[in-house]
């Protein structure tokens, strides 16, 4: 401490005002950091920046549920396969986009706005980088092609069009290609009237050459080959119509045959119930041996997404799971599958397989080798109560082009505005002391 004589009061006092300023707003400036940076930050640890986060994280939040603070969100999916290989493929539980052609900023046909709902917010091979291993498209005859559009009374417009489906066809093709231990099941809304028209779409796609046949499809609801089996004979792809007569004109298989599904929309995120599609068996039915269970409003809303995927989700797995007979679901379908309070689907994914595969409370637990219920103990994130602050979706997980930066950008202003006193302090500084 320097001491303060009289005649220097007032120069102690600018000094001491100086110090007082300069120490707070570089608490200030330095405090937003956090105690984790440069992609260590775990989940549910709080960021600022897009690279806190370690892999497979992004920045985001959830206002939704009032929780506004920055945190590191999961944004990928473990794929069970690479813990505990070599079972029936009816054994896992896998990732579902519910619309996953539907794009929020996916560009319209020229002079047209679109005018439909969207359910996800990246690009189909993004989804599949991030885990998702199941794609739900609609198929209809326009323009002269077969393209990806939302229904309306079973007909494409050119306000409710999104693309020509080969496009997408391609980038499940290109991640088969660049993938070649993993699986791909493709779930179609059928309107497609033209003779041939989807078999020959997925020939002209390249994607014939890893066509799981229906012949080998089981029929009485017993397990299906092992994933080992279907990698080394390159049956890669599982595609299901919704149309009955086309397995036997194109082989393509008839979903209502091989997969029993809770009822979409509204019904499925109802708590407590978990009723079963119309065109489906009944959820208990043992004559199939996927189930699908649907999970997602009827009309999707972008921000409230991460709410749906907290302890609502974990909630209606428990009710269709009892619904079902004490049956994990095969596939889980989702919109906007990376919304979520800190873990979301992805955490709801791994605690489904790692009950169904290893009898453990989570799939990070499994041992290879090891015994049923013979579980590692694991560090599960603390959920406790986030502080109200601001903050929006960032990070290298795509959203929607407008949101993946804005958090960047209004820290990179906050802090520019923290700095510019000190700059100007600087000055008095040096003029009283220098």
């Amino acid at each position: 401490m320097y001491a303060c004589f009289a005649d220097h009061r007032s120069l102690c006092r600018a000094r001491g005002t100086f110090l007082f300023l300069f120490l707070l707003l570089s608490s200030f400036f330095f405090g937003t950091g956090t105690s984790c940076s440069n992609g260590n930050c775990q989940v549910l640890d709080s960021c600022s920046l897009v690279t806190d986060c370690g892999a497979g994280l992004y920045c985001g939040n959830c206002p939704a549920l009032g929780k506004t603070q920055p945190v590191c969100t999961r944004g990928q999916a473990t794929i069970p396969t690479s813990i505990i290989g070599g079972l029936p493929f009816n054994k896992y539980t896998w990732l579902v986009t519910h619309n996953s052609f539907s794009i929020v900023d996916a560009p319209s046909l020229p002079n047209v706005q679109r005018l439909t709902f969207y359910n996800q917010e990246d690009t189909v091979s993004n989804q599949l980088g991030n885990g998702v291993r199941a794609l739900m498209l609609d198929v209809y005859d326009f323009n002269n092609d077969i393209w990806l559009c939302h229904s309306f009374r079973g007909q494409c417009f050119n306000f409710t069009a999104f693309q020509p489906a080969i496009n997408t066809l391609r980038e499940v093709e290109a991640f088969l290609r660049a993938n070649p231990t993993e699986i791909v099941t493709i779930i179609l809304e059928d309107y497609v009237h033209t003779p041939k028209g989807l078999s020959n779409l997925f020939i002209s796609a390249g994607l014939d050459k890893y066509w799981f046949p229906v012949s080998k499809m089981p029929k009485k609801g017993e397990d299906w080959p092992t994933v080992t089996e279907m990698v080394q004979e390159n049956h890669r792809l599982v595609v299901f119509t919704s149309v009955a007569s086309k397995e036997a004109e194109e082989g393509i298989a008839y979903q209502w045959k091989y997969m029993v599904e809770n009822d979409p929309g509204d019904p499925g995120v109802r708590q407590g119930l978990c009723p079963n599609r119309k065109e489906s068996r009944p959820l208990t039915s043992r004559s199939a041996s996927l189930f699908l269970m649907n999970y997602f409003p009827t009309y999707p809303v972008e921000d409230e997404a991460c709410k749906e995927h907290s302890t609502a989700l974990s909630e209606m797995l428990g009710t269709c799971y009892k619904a079902a007979g004490n049956v994990m679901p095969n596939f889980l379908a989702v919109n906007f599958y990376m919304r979520s309070d800190g873990g979301g689907v992805f955490d709801a994914l791994d605690r489904m397989n790692g009950q169904a595969l290893c009898g453990c409370s989570t799939i990070a637990a499994c041992q290879v080798g090891a015994p049923f219920g013979s579980c590692k103990n694991v560090t599960v994130p603390d959920r406790s109560p986030m502080t109200n602050a601001a903050g929006s979706f960032s990070g290298s997980v795509q959203f929607s082009k407008s949101a993946s930066a804005l958090h960047s950008l209004n820290l990179f202003t906050s802090c520019l505005l923290l700095f510019l006193p000190i700059m100007f302090l600087l000055p008095l500084q040096w003029q009283l002391f220098g």
